[in-house]
């Protein structure tokens, strides 16, 4: 009976991974995104699809730690220094999202014939946007790390400092009679009590233990020692009535300027993209098609109404804070779901009788379709608006400059360049087509045109035609090619340098008779081996010839390239492939093993 019930369980997991592994690749080759390849994997199997899974609250409760981790992991990314530096986002933008959002949504709800309290319930779930789904669609888009995703984590943090309040704010709705005032202390007490424990922890015991387990050098210790922090946490933050979450956010703040933070983060990795990838799976499971269909038009109006209102209302609040009309569209899009917490809420309140069972049905069906819905709009969002034009908020645009220096482009390199123009006092003008990039810079000191070098009529408007010299540092090869083109058919009195994507686009630029050009990274890479040279023992002196010698061969290989074509001086590398052993004298005399063999032996030793 054990047997089989193990079997059981076996094919379920093997189930759970079986659609995950043949829908989210499908869903992502279509180009619909991971998210909503585990949403549909999900009701596939669930209950209401092909019924493999009846319980699919249960694998949401076990799945729930993927966000858990996914916290931890952006902690770890945040030092306090960068934390408190967001602080205006999470308490400022934060504050005033939510409390619009939510006057906005309850608004909608009594527009839909709800009394104040359920309207205000259903405003509670919906205003919390869905961390696990917004966190991933960031991650995939790799704005994480950028100004718009960092504002988007400031206020998914802000969400979640707000669980206790909203759940006391259930109790205090509730009609059913009060919990003594005692109890409420009791329970506030314990939550500062895990609080001020989590830190404690953080502080003065987690990187002393890491030190000592690392001094052990067993990895699978590490391993689990990184698991226990996360899920340590999160239960420390749960039994005081806390969000899981934000335990293990603060767990991985605490732990960000410690010397094990990569390992943490490498770590946790897997399990957090296997039970994120659970709680998306779990997620389109708890979608009741039975209820959907009872009360389709309540709930297709509920959903449309509600996303609408959110996104309208996010949108308003994105541009008062000064932000871009397209970075406000996506964050309102974006974050127009409700989210996890709702499920948890809306229980809350059906225990406490604020709502009935069938107010619970419909408000999760809501939340649960505004999620799936969530990665089409954000895909129907890029398609309408494929190349959306930057922003140019604060930007001006390259128009009648003068210098007698023209830089066209002002990534890593261009900053590098410029600084010996400056120290000697040149004009210098200079454009890129980064707006970041734009604004990143003023923050330094430099004031940067928003222009593409690859047109005549911005080279014009950005002086060329006076510039004594142009340097063209942009990364992209096409690019420059574009640009060396322009300048020496138009501007042939200006000095032409320019930064060479690598061996075969220096090749290129020669043809074009550029005054000079540099490979970006070979003469650091040449400073580079002469230092490690030097730091395998051979003497300064001896280190500097063989790199002067590695760049004669080098030149030579090139003026061989430029007379007969790419990789003509091929055989000039110095390569490390095997080469074929020389023969050596043998240890032992050879014995013939026939007379025939020591007759021709003997013939071929007399005649030597």
């Amino acid at each position: 009976m054990a047997a089989e019930g193990t079997g059981g369980e076996l094919v379920k997991a093997v189930a759970l991974l079986g659609a995950a592994v043949v829908m989210v690749p499908l869903f992502r080759r279509l180009g619909l995104g991971s998210v909503l390849g585990y949403l549909a994997a999900g009701l596939l199997i669930g209950p209401f699809g092909l019924q493999w899974f009846s319980d699919p609250a249960a694998i949401l409760h076990v799945a729930e730690l993927g966000v858990v981790m996914f916290l931890f992991i952006i902690g770890l990314e945040m030092q306090p220094s960068h934390l408190w530096n967001l602080r205006r986002e999470i308490f400022g933008l934060g504050t005033l999202q939510i409390l619009a959002c939510l006057v906005l949504l309850t608004g909608v709800g009594l527009a839909f014939g709800y009394p104040l309290p359920v309207a205000l319930i259903g405003a509670m779930g919906f205003v919390m946007t869905s961390t696990a789904i917004v966190m991933q669609l960031l991650g995939e888009r790799g704005d994480l790390n950028l100004p718009r995703g960092q504002k988007i984590v400031s206020i998914l943090l802000f969400e979640d400092l707000l669980i206790v309040p909203l759940l006391a704010l259930v109790a205090f709705l509730s009609p059913l009679p009060a919990d003594t005032g005692q109890s409420r202390w009791t329970s506030i007490g314990t939550g500062i009590a895990s609080l001020a424990g989590l830190v404690v922890a953080g502080l003065w015991l987690l990187n002393p233990l890491f030190r000592i387990l690392a001094a052990a050098k067993a990895r699978e210790v590490m391993t689990a020692a990184a698991l226990l922090v996360v899920l340590g946490s999160a239960l420390l933050m749960q039994v005081g009535g806390l969000s899981m979450a934000m335990g293990a956010f603060l767990a991985g703040v605490l732990l960000s300027e410690s010397t094990f933070r990569h390992q943490l983060e490498a770590d946790v990795e897997p399990f957090r993209g296997i039970l994120l990838g659970l709680f998306f799976l779990a997620v389109g499971m708890s979608l009741d098609l039975a209820v959907v269909a009872r009360s389709a038009p309540l709930i297709v109006a509920g959903v449309l109404a509600l996303m609408v209102a959110k996104a309208v209302c996010i949108y308003l609040v994105a541009r008062l804070t000064r932000s871009s009309h397209a970075e406000a569209i996506d964050r309102a899009v974006l974050m127009a779901q409700g989210g996890e917490f709702a499920f948890v809420l809306f229980s809350a309140a059906s225990a406490a009788g604020v709502i009935d069972a069938t107010v619970n049905a419909n408000l999760t069906a809501i939340v649960v379709l505004s999620m799936a819905l969530t990665p089409l709009a954000t895909l129907v969002l890029r398609t309408l608006s494929p190349a959306a034009a930057p922003s140019m908020d604060g930007i001006e645009a390259a128009r009648d400059l003068e210098g007698s220096v023209l830089i066209i482009g002002f990534g890593r390199f261009g900053q590098v360049v410029s600084q010996s123009l400056l120290a000697r006092g040149f004009d210098i003008a200079i454009i890129d087509t980064d707006t970041d990039q734009i604004r990143s810079a003023a923050d330094f000191g430099f004031k940067i045109y928003y222009g593409d070098g690859c047109r005549l009529d911005v080279l014009r408007a950005s002086g060329a035609e006076q510039a004594r010299l142009i340097a063209v540092c942009v990364d992209d090869r096409a690019a420059a090619n574009r640009v060396v083109e322009l300048a020496r058919r138009e501007f042939a009195h200006a000095k032409l340098l320019v930064r060479a994507y690598d061996r075969q686009h220096a090749v290129e630029l020669v043809r074009h008779d550029v005054d000079y050009l540099v490979r970006e990274t070979f003469e650091s890479a040449m400073r580079f081996g002469e230092a490690a040279l030097r730091e395998l023992g051979v003497d300064a002196d001896e280190a500097a010839a063989i790199a002067d010698e590695v760049r004669r061969r080098d030149e030579e290989r090139f003026e061989l390239d430029i007379a007969s074509g790419f990789a003509a001086g091929r055989h000039l590398l110095l390569g490390n492939a095997p080469k074929p052993t020389p023969y050596t004298t043998p240890t032992r005399r050879s014995q013939p093993l026939s007379e025939e063999t020591a007759k021709i032996a003997a013939d071929a030793s007399d005649a030597s």
